[in-house]
């Protein structure tokens, strides 16, 4: 299959790319930079020059190949509701252009985006629908968009993935949290520590993607979960273990001070299960969990 990788020298994506590559796809990725443009080509995909702000380069990735996997996502959190703007627009004009093809469209969500428990305490399952519709919710309400196209023949999938998705060269949340704990001197967990955070190694969700591509019913949700809720006081406790400083409690009305940004995520409770994804698609996860990687020293440098 030849396949249009957005986001394809990103964290996950790279190791979509690679995976795909190695099964026998072929990749087009889309690649907003020269340097971007030359790492694709050194492991044998091809370049397609353009942005999530260029809708006719998505439009034209999407319509010369046999599918989409789209993983970009502008991730500012200085203006989040416009990044949630471009993401609906981009999503759109690739679903647009896939209408009445039956090609796959899978699109990168996250657990988190699809919280749809109403607080209960349980974790999220694949058949929890995401309750973000309309261009002014979060990721641009993406997702649900997405899988209206399931009746308009296309084969959309929801990827969400694990808060966390750790490996070595992580620069995500984890890698955050640990460069927070080395300038204070403290690794902080909120409150009582007791909320939850579900994880995946980065190379057990490129596989996951690669099986969702290849066997994912259209309209389905697809969940990288490994390890489906960490206590965000083990976390900070093993954080806090490898760098060699204490583990410290912070108030949640200290939260946003003492974190920044990631204040306002650290204390969510994002715990859901992957039984249906594994199920389906053949999906068992073998990397390393979070705690060995951080032991092992995937964020002994600074993010």
């Amino acid at each position: 299959m030849r396949v249009f990788v957005t986001g394809a020298s990103g964290w996950i994506g790279s190791a979509v790319t690679d995976q795909l590559l190695n099964h026998g796809h072929k990749v087009v990725g889309l690649a907003r930079s020269d340097e971007s443009a030359a790492a694709l080509e050194a492991k044998g995909a091809t370049a397609h020059r353009g942005s999530l702000d260029d809708l006719d380069s998505l439009a034209s990735g999407a319509a010369a190949t046999d599918g989409v996997v789209h993983l970009a996502f502008n991730h500012d959190f200085s203006d989040y509701a416009g990044a949630g703007r471009t993401e609906r627009a981009a999503a759109q004009a690739m679903l647009d252009t896939l209408e009445g093809s039956d090609r796959p469209f899978l699109l990168a969500s996250g657990v988190a985006a699809g919280l749809a428990t109403g607080g209960s305490g349980r974790p999220l399952t694949e058949d929890d629908a995401s309750p973000h519709h309309g261009v002014d919710s979060i990721r641009g309400g993406s997702e649900n968009l997405a899988l209206e196209y399931a009746d308009r023949g296309v084969r959309p999938v929801a990827l969400r993935f694990s808060p966390t998705v750790h490996g070595v060269g992580d620069h995500g949340f984890t890698a955050t949290l640990t460069k927070i704990a080395r300038e204070r001197g403290a690794s902080g967990f909120i409150g009582d520590g007791s909320t939850r955070w579900a994880a995946v190694h980065r190379i057990d969700a490129a596989r996951m993607v690669r099986l969702a591509l290849e066997k994912a019913p259209a309209g389905s949700r697809v969940h990288a979960v490994a390890e489906g809720g960490l206590l965000s006081l083990d976390i900070a406790a093993a954080i806090g273990d490898y760098l060699g400083v204490p583990t410290v409690s912070v108030a949640p009305e200290d939260a946003v001070a003492h974190f920044g940004w990631i204040g306002r995520f650290f204390g969510m409770d994002v715990t859901a299960t992957s039984v249906r994804t594994r199920q389906a698609l053949g999906w068992t996860p073998t990397g390393p969990t979070l705690f060995e990687d951080i032991t092992a020293g995937a964020y002994a440098l600074p993010a």
